[in-house]
């Protein structure tokens, strides 16, 4: 029986540290610096619209695979192997996009980063979640994910403080660079970490049989699904659509990108807080309508004023969403652990993937930009109602105590 411990102070936070660096590294140089990269990319002749949007459905492909394969491999043991394995393919993969223009080249090479972004997306945070529960932390869990929004903010200083003297794939040469450090520092500290392989339950004994699906996880899923949807068309696209709808010079054509990491940056915190204090479901409901009126104001006010309510609501909401069904998932079945924050993270990703291709649909047809943000604005409504059947952990396990 492996017996619950404490830890000071120091050790969170080192722990906590790290694994921010980690998802700094893989989401955000990884994933979401292409947000910003985008409209200089297409500036500088690179690429088109529609094969931006492509390539970044190739890389949201890749992060749904790499959730599938932290489900398969979803135990500690593994996690030791394929942590530092992935941080060091997500390193190699930036690497050689600074070196091509091929397209199909680069398309290949977004799709492995985004294998690396989904294995390390899922298994960092829920090694983390298991080595806080053994302490009786677990309600920091969240703050795992401050590490997304600091790297927003660096993500956008590395591109924008290199536009003027960098050009096509060169621009990726400052994410790859800042990239090596941070993961094996990172990588390092989480190695370390003393989990058992598998978490016991109350009586120390280990279970692994719990259903994966059921009444209770459900709902969640689809609610997660609908977030998917909802928020990454913002955070793919909402520079592009600032340069498409303001003038040469603006402030918003980075602006907006910053604006979205600096909201980004206190998220974590702040639903964490509201989170514990209000409970998860009703953070959850208010996490949704926030972020629901996000993305339709740049629907319904097209310009500067529908931009910058978009990437502030957005910016300091969706990262809410993340750890508020992460950490529900797992009160609502405690002895799933990394498994059931692969399988979410994997619909999340497959949502994900569904969003850029649809955009590319609708830009092909001769739809706008503007217009496609609508999908998401449907995909967050959807999520939002299906909260509402999520039911509270306590009163589930309640229940099924009642029905053995």
């Amino acid at each position: 029986m492996y017996q619950q411990s404490t830890a000071t102070p120091r050790e969170l936070f080192g722990v906590l540290a790290a694994g921010a660096i980690v998802l700094l590294v893989v989401h955000t140089l990884g994933r979401f610096v292409y947000t910003p990269l985008l409209p200089y990319l297409i500036g500088d002749g690179q690429l088109t619209a529609p094969e931006g949007a492509a390539i970044a459905t190739w890389n949201y492909f890749g992060y749904l695979v790499g959730a599938m394969l932290a489900i398969r491999w979803h135990r500690v043991g593994h996690i030791r192997v394929l942590l530092p394995a992935f941080l060091t393919i997500h390193v190699i993969t930036t690497l050689f996009v600074t070196q091509t223009d091929n397209l199909t080249a680069i398309s290949a090479s977004r799709w492995l980063n985004g294998v690396a972004n989904g294995v390390v997306f899922v298994q960092a945070p829920a090694l983390i979640l298991e080595w806080l529960v053994l302490r009786n932390r677990s309600s920091m869990s969240g703050l795992v994910y401050i590490g997304v929004g600091l790297g927003l903010l660096v993500s956008s200083g590395l591109v924008t403080g290199s536009a003027d003297w960098l050009e096509g794939a060169a621009r990726w040469w400052p994410v790859a660079l800042a990239s090596i450090p941070l993961a094996i520092w990172g990588g390092r500290r989480l190695y370390r970490l003393e989990v058992p392989d598998q978490a016991p339950d109350n009586d120390g004994r280990v279970v692994t049989t719990t259903p994966l699906i059921d009444r209770a996880s459900i709902p969640l899923f689809l609610s997660y699904g609908g977030a998917g949807l909802g928020y990454i068309l913002p955070m793919t696209f909402l520079p592009l659509l600032a340069k498409l709808q303001l003038e040469p010079g603006h402030w918003l054509l980075d602006g907006t990108w910053l604006i979205v990491a600096l909201f980004t940056i206190p998220a974590a915190w702040m639903w964490n807080k509201l989170g514990t204090k209000l409970g998860d479901i009703p953070a959850l409901k208010l996490n949704f309508l926030i972020q629901l009126v996000g993305v339709l104001a740049a629907v319904l006010w097209p310009g500067a004023m529908g931009l910058i309510l978009c990437a502030a609501l957005v910016g300091s909401t969706f990262l809410g969403t993340v750890l508020l069904t992460q950490r529900l998932g797992r009160a609502l079945h405690p002895h799933q652990g990394p498994r059931l924050s692969a399988a979410m993270v994997a619909l999340y990703g497959f949502t994900q993937m569904v969003g850029p291709w649809l955009t590319k649909q609708w830009l092909d047809a001769g739809g706008t930009l503007l217009s496609a943000f609508g999908i998401g604005v449907g995909a967050l409504a959807f999520g939002l109602i299906f909260v509402f059947f999520v039911p509270r952990p306590e009163a589930w396990h309640a229940r099924t105590i009642q029905t053995d």
